[in-house]
């Protein structure tokens, strides 16, 4: 009986503890965790962090408005051809305007920081994405 009862508050424990690291998204973690895990990849000193995160942050911002703008699409009518073609207009004219707005910064940042610098920071943002993205598949298996 008490070897029954072990093995179930066993098995309770592992299921609590399971649920509990799938926690809810964190905007401002994923955001702070990001910057760190720039500001290390990249080699950055905190002089350097200090001049670049705040623009960084101001590209980050105006992406997710443009993205933002492009989710007003998700109850598109799927069987509506016409309504199909103008929400394919929005996504390409959505992902030209993200290409340009990082362009931009791009060159602002080569104003804070030096070019081999900013290319490690456009690296290891992608690698960042790549990673959580990776995390959360196996999280949902």
């Amino acid at each position: 009986m008490k070897r029954k009862f072990f093995i179930t508050a066993l098995l309770l424990l592992v299921f609590v503890v399971a649920n509990a690291q799938q926690r809810p998204f964190d905007p401002v973690k994923f955001e702070a965790d990001l910057e760190q895990f720039i500001a290390t990849e990249a080699g950055l000193t905190p002089q350097e962090s200090s001049r670049f995160f705040p623009v960084y942050r101001e590209l980050r911002k105006k992406q997710h408005a443009i993205m933002s703008a492009g989710w007003k699409n998700k109850n598109l009518d799927m069987t509506s051809d016409k309504a199909c073609a103008e929400a394919i207009r929005i996504h390409d004219n959505n992902d030209v305007e993200i290409k340009e707005l990082q362009r931009a910064y791009h060159n602002r940042f080569l104003k804070i920081l030096p070019a081999t610098k900013v290319l490690r920071i456009i690296r290891a943002e992608d690698k960042f994405h790549r990673q959580t993205f990776k995390r959360a598949a196996r999280r949902d298996r």
